[in-house]
């Protein structure tokens, strides 16, 4: 018996006879397309839009009394030493648009921005509230330069149980990936810290740690689903992001030009099955006297197919009030070419609006006043003079009366009490919380507007 070997085969001689039997051979390394699975595609397509966001905060705001005292007399004061905060963010948009918590960037007075790739960008706030806890920076980019976005979900498409991933900078570590699954669509439930108080957050067990707030919580497509936000302290492995229609409901509200640039549109854009649908206008406004009617389907934008709300408004807030806007829309299987020119808001939203709803002349409350006032805010307004035949007037409102809010809703200045003022038809009720007399004291007194 004789043994040969060769070319992966075995020879065995027995008898005079040659028989053969295949040689194991070493396995082959495992294809990198086999490790190239759903998740790893998913956050391939995301991670270039994620970014870690430092937020650095010179001296803490106490409020607009303590804040007025600090400005007046701060040749006399130490300065405290800066405070530093990591948070993440997600590009929304080519032109380098970032979305954020607002809890992350919040009184920063330098706010700077690592991408992906490296590289550092200074950012500035454009917008932001604290009810949806949602904020907008714009990187400093340089002129021209195009930024890679995250795509969004559409709007509660959320199956329960899917795997989703969490990305951003927890601890201020950098780029961090962790995965989960999706544990809860509608969370409505509270924390002792109050961090639940908003509707329809999103739970998941993926991994989501102090820094994480403002990332992105994505799909199995790469497809923005949520922002994370939060964890709840009592639990391990209950994380919190806001649902991508929150998102976009808060980013329809602060980047429009009304909310980014003080500039009046008059007309609500909201996403459609087929298309951009103007979802109401307002009466009077720019886009009423241009032609522009509820239910319409913008098409184009000076030329340009506007892929979502966000860049339909950022063509609308480039323009201006200087220049021209040409849109064309689609009604009834019909387009039609406009002309649309926006206006700065103080031309109609202002004091002169309130005197003929109310009867009052108003000027912006000063910190001076606030403080003689023994208000810690300058969001109210304060009455300067009274028409005897008016509203105000057959309400025995005087000077110096200081008004906080309309219909339980708080007034934050001339511009946004106008806005709310000119929404209320004649005759109708309205409810202003004042404060009045000697001591001030705050009561609620209803009127008619007229």
């Amino acid at each position: 018996m004789r043994l040969f070997c060769g070319a992966g085969m075995v020879f065995l001689l027995v008898n005079g006879s040659l028989l053969s039997k295949a040689e194991p051979t070493r396995a082959a390394a495992p294809s990198s397309e086999l490790r190239r699975d759903a998740t790893v595609t998913a956050i391939e397509l995301a991670m270039p839009g994620v970014v870690n966001i430092s937020a650095r905060t010179t001296t803490k705001r106490q409020g607009y009394i303590y804040d007025w005292w600090r400005d007046a007399w701060a040749p006399f004061t130490q300065e405290m030493p800066p405070e530093t905060s990591a948070g993440s963010g997600v590009i929304i948009d080519e032109e380098g648009y970032v979305l954020t918590n607002i809890h992350v960037i919040e009184d920063a007075t330098e706010i700077s921005v690592k991408l992906n790739d490296g590289r550092v960008l200074g950012a500035r706030v454009v917008s932001g509230t604290r009810r949806s806890d949602v904020a907008l920076l714009k990187l400093a980019g340089k002129k021209g330069e195009k930024f890679v976005p995250v795509k969004f979900a559409i709007d509660d498409d959320l199956l329960l149980g899917e795997t989703v991933i969490a990305l951003g900078n927890p601890f201020g570590l950098g780029g961090s990936v962790s995965r989960g699954i999706l544990s809860a669509k509608t969370r409505r439930s509270q924390a002792e810290d109050g961090l639940l108080e908003r509707e329809d957050w999103i739970q998941t067990d993926a991994a989501i740690n102090p820094g994480n707030s403002g990332g992105a919580l994505i799909n199995l497509r790469g497809e923005l689903i949520g922002l994370n936000v939060a964890i709840y302290k009592e639990g391990s492995g209950i994380g919190f992001a806001i649902p991508i229609k929150r998102v976009n409901e808060a980013v329809n509200e602060i980047f429009t030009p009304e909310g980014a640039a003080s500039l009046w549109f008059g007309a609500r854009i909201q996403a459609g099955t087929s298309g951009l649908l103007v979802a109401g206008v307002e009466e009077g406004s720019p886009a009423e006297k241009c032609g522009l009617q509820k239910g319409d389907e913008v098409v184009r934008v000076n030329g340009h197919t506007p892929r979502n709300a966000f860049a339909l408004n950022r063509e609308l807030i480039n323009a201006g009030d200087k220049e021209d806007i040409k849109l064309t829309i689609q009604r009834d299987g019909q387009r039609k070419n406009m002309v649309l020119r926006l206006v700065a808001e103080t031309t109609f939203f202002n004091a002169d609006l309130i005197r003929r709803k109310l009867g009052c002349t108003v000027q912006e409350l000063t910190p001076a006043i606030a403080l003689r006032a023994g208000l810690d805010s300058i969001g109210g307004l304060i009455i300067t003079a009274v028409e005897k035949e008016s509203p105000t007037g057959a309400a025995n409102f005087g000077r110096g009366v200081i008004l906080l809010g309309l219909d339980n809703q708080r007034i934050h200045g001339i511009t946004s009490t106008a806005r709310f003022l000119n929404n209320k038809k004649q005759g109708s009720t309205l409810k202003i919380s004042i404060l009045a007399g000697r001591p001030l004291r705050r009561m609620v007194v209803e009127l008619r507007v007229r």
